[in-house]
């Protein structure tokens, strides 16, 4: 029930409250009236403190008496003010005493004191003019205007009144009836209300979020934290005080701050992802707060997937790993295109899993990187990250390296196992390796000498649609086949990730100027160049080719013609080679959730080549700038838009294939 306090300045509107309090409507109202008070206007900020002091939650009050209140407290304050019936009554008594045809009556006091009067002369048959004092001191000079404006009668409060005598002026007092007060009351006790509703709001909230079972963030529209519940304290390791009024992206710099925006400007679904606080791996969920369609804040709420580790435990953790941890996590992965974003977010869920994960991707994409991230996003953080290649291996050295007493896998007992190239795996290092993860068994070199160990294994194959290719060729188990690819990450080529291209570019360009203490900067031309080029070796052919380019650089500004030169220079022979071996690249397996092979992977004919093949069937004469162009456009369409097929014939590397079918738009 909430608590009023009523500050007056005159004796009689205290009675007038006494009665209406005493009426029978009033007796059960939502809330409890604590003093009622005639004060003067220069002690009225006191007074109100005061009763602030004692419990009030509302303070009714009048005129400039009300402001002053407003003004210098953050109480809710109720103004008085004068009914329109209270004013007619004064009005018609005026008109009363004055028997005059349309008379000019002035009304003299603070503007918050009177109701709209907007149509009283239209009404009640008069010139009403009104005279507003902005504060106590210049109330007299606002009556000696009305006076000076030859009023026939002036309605105010004392200092009017008394004006209005001393000029011969007629004049009637602000008096009220308890209409005006009937309507203060009755307005507090909806603020009344409402107020112990919020109150009851908020206390629910604070009790939800003290005993919830996990962290939780309350945050506004603009997502700054509003609110927050000691366990989220105890995540961040930071006090209450220090989180609230922060913004949400700035204590977990692991959000994505699209995600956010968009729960926060659209709601939908809300947004869930796997973050690291402190020393805490959680899972977070940020749902929307919709309020009458719109959304007015989310709630972030953060499940703890670990206990934390004590400074002694964390020390033994790192001696038990044997210096075997994995440095990668999931913020030094290039990141800003849609795709990597989309194997990024399903790669921290997959964190949340004990289960094998099998990482595809074509040669320098970011395979092992990725498997670190996962490992480090991990209740197995802690613990022991090792990785293996299988290929090049006889048997009993991949024995050795693996399952032997002091091999890879005891070593990471309750860690993480990275098996690189996993298709080159023997088959009873195949079956070992199905003991391992189905049953969680160390078979030694006999197969009888068991021991139990707690190891999550990833693994990665030499390329794309290895394992698969594997199994259809009986090289590879089928049921090991199926207990591993159950969480599959793939991640996509730099040809499809053009944001991340582009990024990795520029910083391979800057970091090897800064290597070798040179400034370089790529034309408009060599950087759209760059990136239509297929780059087959991803990551690390970027980076030797920037490297390569910056080191022979003869010119500050590198065109077209210069990158041309240097991809040519370097992977010219080796596209030779591969079209020399006979046939057609692999063809690539795209997996569950997979980018879709692009139609240079496919060897099919790009939509450029489609659309053009077809206008040119429109016509009856094919017409070709040079015999050159006509001769590529033949060859493409005999072997079906297979770029390898065609520059074989044609004598020539496929990027030099490549450059020629840009230049003719045959792509």
């Amino acid at each position: 029930m909430g608590k009023i306090a009523l500050l007056v300045p005159r004796e009689e509107m205290v009675y007038q409250a006494h009665n209406i309090l005493q009426e029978k409507n009033y007796q059960d109202k939502h809330y409890q009236v604590v003093s009622m008070k005639v004060v003067r206007t220069k002690h009225v900020v006191m007074e109100a403190r005061q009763s602030i002091a004692d419990g009030a939650a509302i303070i009714i009050a009048r005129g400039l008496q009300a402001s002053l209140i407003k003004q210098y407290t953050d109480i809710p304050v109720i103004e008085i003010v004068i009914t329109a019936q209270e004013m007619a009554l004064l009005v018609m008594k005026a008109k009363q005493i004055l028997k005059k045809e349309r008379p000019v009556i002035a009304v003299v006091g603070f503007r918050n004191m009177f109701c709209d009067m907007s149509y009283f002369d239209s009404i009640y048959g008069i010139e009403l003019r009104t005279f507003y004092a902005p504060n106590n001191e210049l109330m007299r000079p606002t009556a000696i205007q009305a006076v000076d404006e030859k009023v026939d009668l002036i309605i105010g409060g004392d200092v009017a009144v008394e004006t209005a005598a001393a000029a011969g002026i007629p004049s009637l007092f602000l008096s009220t009836t308890e209409d005006s007060l009937r309507n203060a009351f009755s307005m507090a006790e909806s603020i009344s209300f409402a107020m112990d509703v919020e109150k009851k709001n908020a206390a629910q909230m604070e009790t939800l979020l003290d005993h919830s079972f996990g962290g939780v963030v309350n945050v506004d529209s603009e997502g700054r934290v509003t609110a927050v519940n000691p366990l989220m304290e105890d995540m961040l390791g930071m006090s209450r005080k220090k989180i609230v009024g922060r913004l949400l992206t700035e204590l977990f710099s692991d959000l994505d701050p699209g995600q956010v925006e968009r729960v926060l400007e659209k709601g939908g679904d809300g947004y869930s992802t796997f973050l690291q606080a402190r020393s805490t791996s959680v899972f977070a969920i940020l749902a929307p707060v919709q309020l009458e369609g719109r959304v007015d804040g989310a709630i972030l709420t953060c499940h703890k997937m670990k206990r934390k580790l004590t400074v002694e435990q964390e020390s033994q953790s790192r001696r038990h790993s044997n210096g075997l941890i994995a440095l990668g996590r999931f913020s030094d992965i290039l990141q800003e295109s849609p795709a990597m974003q989309a194997c990024i977010h399903k790669a921290k869920l997959y964190a949340l899993s004990d289960l094998p994960v099998l990482i595809e991707g074509e040669a320098g994409t970011e395979k092992r990187l990725m498997a670190q991230s996962i490992h480090n996003a991990s209740l197995r953080s802690r613990n022991a990250f090792a990785d293996v290649s299988c290929t090049g291996l006889t048997d009993q050295e991949q024995f050795t390296l693996l399952f032997d007493e002091k091999g890879a896998a005891v070593q990471t007992d309750g860690g993480t196992l990275l098996l690189e190239d996993g298709d080159a795996l023997s088959s009873v290092n195949q079956y070992r390796l199905l003991q391992l993860l189905r049953y969680r068994i160390r078979c030694g070199r006999d197969l009888q000498q068991n021991k139990h160990l707690d190891v999550r294994v990833m693994m990665t194959a030499s390329r794309p649609g290895a394992l698969e290719a594997a199994v259809a060729e009986g090289r590879f188990r089928e049921d090991l086949y199926y207990l591993i690819q159950g969480l599959k990450v793939q991640i996509p080529p730099m040809r499809q990730r053009r944001e991340d291209l582009q990024r990795k570019i520029e910083i391979s360009v800057r970091e090897s100027c800064e290597r070798y203490d040179r400034y370089h900067v790529l034309t408009h031309g060599a950087a759209a160049y760059l990136l239509e080029y297929p780059w087959p070796g991803n990551l690390f052919q970027i980076e030797n080719f920037c490297e390569r380019l910056i080191l022979t650089a003869a010119k500050r500004s590198l065109d077209e013609w210069a990158v041309k030169e240097v991809l040519e220079e370097l992977f010219g022979a080796l596209e030779k080679r591969e079209e020399g071996a006979g046939g057609q690249a692999p063809a690539k397996q795209a997996g569950a959730g997979s980018p879709v092979p692009d139609a240079h992977e496919r060897n099919i004919p790009t939509a450029a080549h489609t659309a053009h093949t077809a206008a040119l069937k429109q016509n009856q004469e094919e017409v070709w700038p040079d015999e050159r162009s006509r001769q590529v456009y033949e060859t493409l369409k005999k072997y079906g838009g297979s770029r390898m097929k065609a520059a074989a014939e044609l004598g020539i590397s496929k990027a030099t294939l490549w450059r020629w079918m840009k230049k003719y738009g045959l792509e």
